[in-house]
């Protein structure tokens, strides 16, 4: 008994460990497309400054992705306390469902109605 336990203990290790080491890709470029399968994540990296008061504003088929966090990296020189340095936002999406979805990306401040950038990333989910 202490031997199966043993052996189910390190089973559940050692799949732990492999699911950990799946690797998500990250996109940078927009205009390309993505192709993923259904429940894999996939991270799409862009540049920001939110101290100008601009943020990336997001729009997706929610039926077909799912946002599942969006985190903010400072910028080498700003963890060096150059003030206003940027970094880049992180988007980490996970694929729900087969088909094809675009993500639309926009860059502005909420105030305003125009914005400055603009990207578009074409998802293949199989």
């Amino acid at each position: 008994m202490k031997r199966l336990l043993i052996l189910v203990a390190v089973a559940v290790i050692a799949i732990s460990l492999v699911a950990g080491c799946v690797e998500v890709k990250t996109y940078t470029d927009s205009g390309q497309t993505i192709d993923i399968g259904v429940n894999q994540e996939f991270v799409i990296a862009v540049g920001a400054n939110p101290t100008t008061g601009y943020d990336w504003e997001v729009s997706l088929d929610e039926t077909i992705l799912e946002l599942v966090e969006k985190t903010y990296k400072l910028a080498e020189e700003a963890e060096h306390e150059i003030v206003g340095a940027g970094g880049v936002d992180y988007f980490r999406f996970k694929a729900l469902k087969a088909g094809e979805a675009e993500i639309t990306m926009v860059y502005k401040r909420p105030w305003e109605e125009e914005d400055i950038a603009q990207k578009v990333f074409t998802i293949n989910i199989e």
